[in-house]
């Protein structure tokens, strides 16, 4: 008898473990890793047209998969990032530029549901990694709820703060949303005690944005100078995207054209890594300089 209850629980582990390891599931984390991996090619590229075109099947794969797999962690993460630099880089900055303005109001529209749909996936990357971190949660004791998370989780935290915090810049009722600024400084505080260092100071080019805001609603002119000073420290000078950020935190002319100016003349060549989000925020700079709005 011991004997028979031995194998019968050896046949049931091997049904367990063929089940984990199912050709379906085995193909969804490859793809899974190769979807990731394609994030960093985008990044990479060296054609912002080319990406936009290319980046939305990217992106629909990605939801299909997670039909299949709805807590798979990598393919939350990519869609979480991904929906987020697509809105940025290709709604967002667009309605920035736009000089009809029926064309800008659509970008910005299209910018605020695409924010809304990457904050959703990262709500549900944390959710799966930390069950506690709900958004409601997060609203209601947002310091108390993050202390679960650990440094693995850094991504997650600026992903889901920046699409939170951008999804706001893009409302058309921003005072609506100032009680969610809590929640948003606690996402990138969180992660920047985590790993201050992480994606050569990506953390610090969002607070920039968060602290740049009106003292009205907890900006902090002084911590969002901070803010840019480190980040410059951590890309060695060279991220455009935190000069742009920053110059639209001033009111001094002269120092907002001269960081303009510094932030169209970086070779983004030498930042392979960030080459995609320095293109875009350095057409963002030389159009500002030219007097577009």
């Amino acid at each position: 008898m011991k004997d028979k209850g031995l194998s019968i629980r050896a046949v049931l582990a091997t049904a367990l473990l063929a089940g984990a390891c199912s050709p379906s599931t085995m193909a969804i984390n490859r793809m899974a890793s190769a979807l990731s991996n394609a994030s960093s090619v985008y990044e990479t590229d060296n054609d912002p047209e080319f990406v936009r075109l290319a980046a939305p099947s990217t992106l629909k794969t990605v939801e299909m998969l997670l039909s299949q797999s709805p807590n798979h962690p990598q393919l939350l993460l990519t869609a979480c990032s991904g929906f987020t630099e697509y809105s940025y880089g290709f709604l967002h900055v667009e309605s920035q530029l736009a000089l009809d303005a029926n064309v800008a109001r659509d970008l910005r529209l299209r910018a605020e549901k695409m924010y809304a749909r990457a904050r959703g996936y990262c709500l549900r990357g944390l959710q799966a990694r930390h069950p506690s971190i709900t958004e409601n949660a997060l609203k209601n004791s947002p310091d108390l709820t993050l202390k679960s998370a650990t440094k693995e989780d850094v991504p997650l935290l600026y992903w889901t703060a920046t699409s939170w915090g951008a999804g706001i810049i893009t409302s058309g009722n921003q005072l609506a949303h100032v009680a969610e600024l809590a929640p948003i400084r606690a996402l990138l505080q969180h992660a920047k005690a985590l790993d201050d260092t992480w994606d050569q100071g990506a953390i610090y080019e969002t607070l920039i944005a968060l602290d740049g805001l009106s003292p009205l609603v907890g900006g902090n002119p002084r911590a969002a100078r901070a803010d840019f000073d480190r980040a410059m420290e951590l890309s060695a000078g060279k991220s455009v995207f935190a000069r742009v950020a920053f110059a639209s935190t001033l009111t001094d002319q002269a120092e907002k054209r001269k960081l303009l100016e510094d932030a169209a003349a970086i070779d983004v060549s030498t930042v392979p890594a960030r080459r995609l989000t320095n293109l875009i925020a350095q057409r963002y700079a030389k159009t500002l300089l030219n007097g577009a709005r």
